[in-house]
């Protein structure tokens, strides 16, 4: 395991890092948009205009992340469950699994934490209260299927669009655009999660668990729901990769199904050969 740590500690780092920089956009971007003083929030009254704005923001963010050389060489899950996912496919070695999902918890509260320091009161005000998810006024049984339904969603669509090499390019695109749609319709009912990461960051500097159950439970059933659902009809072979951008020069260090030969500058072939291990 601490051979493996030495090896892969770049792609924890990274994958720290880009949920971190995910939180912080978050923070600035709710402050805003939400913040009763914000000149934006007063000249924007209509409540699902200013979700929608956010919903963009944040899609955005995780499309520059996802297409970061980072989010290249990392596979840019920012999200445990995603890894444990692409774990539970046999993608992901058990001790890259944990470090990964380390790295995203720590991550996320570092660029929380972050963001505090830096906007203060702007991400402390009742407003926007720390970008915490919580259920809405539907309770917590609504928040559980909602979370879910998007967790079910956004995992389905990453593995055919990944997997499908026409499309595979565009998973970021594809990802960004679930993302703005989710927050704009599904925040209403638990805040639009989908990562436990994300949610405990949150709670943990806002010192507000309410339904904390729901922000582990749901995304994780909802995903590995999705998993079993594309392996039953696609086959465990058609998954190939552990990685939302596979095409580009990066190392990857996943039980990969591509062979990693270089053609011309950027261009990469399939393969049913394994590639060395590293």
């Amino acid at each position: 395991m601490m051979q493996t740590l030495r090896k892969h500690y770049p792609e924890y780092l990274m994958e720290a890092a880009g949920l971190g920089i995910f939180m912080i956009s978050a923070a600035v971007v709710s402050a805003l948009l939400e913040h009763p003083t914000s000149p934006i929030r007063q000249a924007i009254s209509d409540p699902l205009l200013r979700r929608f704005i956010i919903g963009v923001a944040m899609g955005l963010s995780a499309i520059a992340i996802i297409y970061s050389p980072w989010g290249k060489q990392s596979g840019a899950h920012i999200n445990p469950v995603v890894t444990f996912t692409f774990f539970r496919l046999s993608k992901i070695k058990p001790a890259d699994a944990l470090f990964y999902i380390l790295a995203q918890f720590g991550g996320g509260l570092l660029g929380l934490l972050l963001a505090v320091r830096v906007l203060r009161g702007a991400v402390t005000d009742p407003a926007v209260n720390y970008v915490v998810t919580i259920p809405g006024a539907s309770g917590a049984g609504v928040a559980f299927l909602a979370e879910l339904m998007i967790s079910f969603g956004v995992m389905l669509m990453i593995l055919f669009v990944s997997n499908t090499p026409k499309l595979a390019r565009f998973t970021g695109i594809f990802a960004g655009v679930l993302i703005a749609t989710y927050i704009t319709v599904e925040a209403p009912l638990s805040g639009m999660s989908m990562n436990p990461a994300r949610t405990l960051a949150s709670a943990i500097t806002a010192h507000n668990w309410t339904a904390i159950w729901v922000y582990f439970t749901a995304p994780l059933l909802g995903m590995l729901t999705a998993a079993e659902v594309y392996v039953r009809t696609q086959g465990r072979n058609a998954v190939k990769c552990a990685k939302l951008h596979h095409n580009n020069n990066k190392r990857c260090i996943f039980r990969c199904g591509y062979r990693q030969q270089k053609l011309g500058d950027t261009t990469w072939i399939l393969s049913d050969r394994l590639p060395p291990k590293i």
